[in-house]
């Protein structure tokens, strides 16, 4: 779904008899709600999904849609593939062709994505300067010892490109098995990092983005995302408060 604002007055004149002129008189006579609450400028901004309501009458109404999905292996995360069964191919939803997806999977890593029709609130989440850290699952060809761990929080130097990853956490679990948290996504960085061990990444699982788990969700199935783990995304994404991650 591509990406949709504009302006409240050029949004009544598009929807109504009434001029974009004629805007400002509705406003003083509040004749505009927007989402619930009476309208008060001109310039208020109207996305796809801003519920409008002109002398009682309904302009626009499109709920927002949030999903959790379980991607397995073999699947693109995309909207539309010719080649390739889409993540997009698993869900049974009415307004399944209004979403799209926030934040990706590589072909063979599995575990969880997002689907929202929200445009904004997917463009939010996957800004790093949120830092809302996605936590993955990873099997390694070679054993970890405590030097990851370390290396993984002061940061791994990508040479080629001049950068250095933000601060990871790494926590091993077994001699081939480490859970990964960070906060940014580069691209192929958890492939990357072990990389600087020369240690082959052999299998991806994402477990959870922010306070949003993967849990027992079946392989192709998915779930709405409640309401408090919603509320959970903004406060982390608008900096009010932490939790620790997902157990």
């Amino acid at each position: 779904m591509s990406s949709y604002t504009t302006r409240l007055d050029r949004f009544i004149s598009q929807h109504s008899d009434y001029s974009i002129a004629d805007t400002r008189l509705l406003l003083a006579q509040r004749r505009i709600m927007l989402d619930g609450a009476v309208a008060d400028s001109v310039q208020q901004a109207v996305t796809k999904l801003t519920h409008v309501e002109l002398d009682g009458v309904c302009l626009q109404s499109r709920q927002p849609v949030y999903l959790a999905l379980h991607k397995p292996r073999g699947m693109v995360s995309a909207t539309k593939d010719s080649k390739h069964p889409t993540v997009l191919d698993l869900v049974d939803h009415p307004r399944k062709d209004e979403l799209h997806i926030a934040g990706r999977l590589d072909f063979n890593t599995t575990g969880l994505v997002l689907l929202t029709n929200d445009g904004a609130w997917s463009r939010r989440i996957s800004l790093p300067q949120t830092k809302l850290p996605k936590t993955y699952e990873v099997t390694l060809s070679e054993p970890l010892n405590e030097a990851y761990v370390a290396a993984f929080q002061a940061g791994i130097e990508f040479a080629h490109e001049g950068i250095t990853t933000l601060p990871a956490r790494l926590e091993i679990l077994s001699a081939h098995r480490a859970r990964l948290s960070l906060v940014e996504g580069k691209y192929h960085q958890v492939k990357r990092m072990f990389g600087s061990f020369r240690n082959k990444v052999l299998a991806l699982h994402r477990v959870s983005v922010g306070p949003v788990c993967l849990g027992g969700l079946e392989p192709g199935a998915t779930r709405p995302i409640g309401a408090s783990e919603l509320a959970e995304v903004s406060h982390r994404v608008f900096g009010t408060r932490d939790r620790e991650f997902c157990p």
